[in-house]
């Protein structure tokens, strides 16, 4: 909580512009998704159930926060 006193407003933290980027991702080249039905670019291989969905995204918001404090 410290760490939030400290941000000017306005500024955001890595987490949330790392999850906003997960997000985006996600959606739209159907990252980790048990079917694929989206048109260009798809995402590493499908997903067979739920937690391995979840195991995915998890991973792709780890690569996410990686690469928003690489760029700070």
């Amino acid at each position: 909580m410290d760490e939030a006193s400290a941000v000017t407003p306005g500024a955001r933290r890595n987490e949330d512009i790392a999850l906003d980027l997960m997000k985006f991702v996600a959606m739209t080249t159907g990252y980790g998704r048990t079917t694929s039905s989206g048109v260009g670019f798809q995402g590493t291989g499908a997903a067979s159930k739920p937690d391995e969905y979840a195991n995915h995204l998890l991973e792709l918001y780890a690569k996410c926060l990686q690469a928003v404090q690489a760029k700070k």
